[in-house]
């Protein structure tokens, strides 16, 4: 018997883990639950994360997604707000959906901001 995505349900705070995904698999999961969707996706060398965060992680991501933001524009430092985008490299096995501010962190490390800051 084979599961179709719909039939999943996971439920917020919760997570559901899949082994012995391949990542053109990986690839047509991420097609098929579109970009309109309140959980994220991470995949690592077959493991597929399915995760929904609670409310209270929501709003707590965006606060201190604007305090972030802040800081970088008061240290006149370029960078991009993506939201929930997937980073994802085929050559590493992996995927994943970073919240907005921990994309931020990404880009930037903390001695860069360090010396920026002065």
């Amino acid at each position: 018997m084979l599961l179709e995505l719909n039939q999943l349900i996971v439920k917020a705070d919760h997570q559901l883990l899949i082994k012995d995904i391949s990542w053109p698999a990986y690839k047509r999961i991420l097609a098929e639950l579109g970009d309109n969707r309140s959980s994220r996706i991470g995949y690592s060398q077959g493991i597929l994360e399915i995760m929904a965060p609670l409310p209270e992680h929501e709003v707590a991501k965006v606060i201190i997604g604007d305090l972030v933001k802040v800081l970088l524009e008061e240290l006149d430092l370029e960078f991009w707000s993506l939201g929930s985008t997937t980073f994802d490299k085929e050559s590493m096995d992996a995927g994943v959906e970073p919240d907005a501010f921990k994309t931020i962190v990404y880009l930037y490390s903390c001695t860069e901001l360090a010396a920026k800051a002065g």
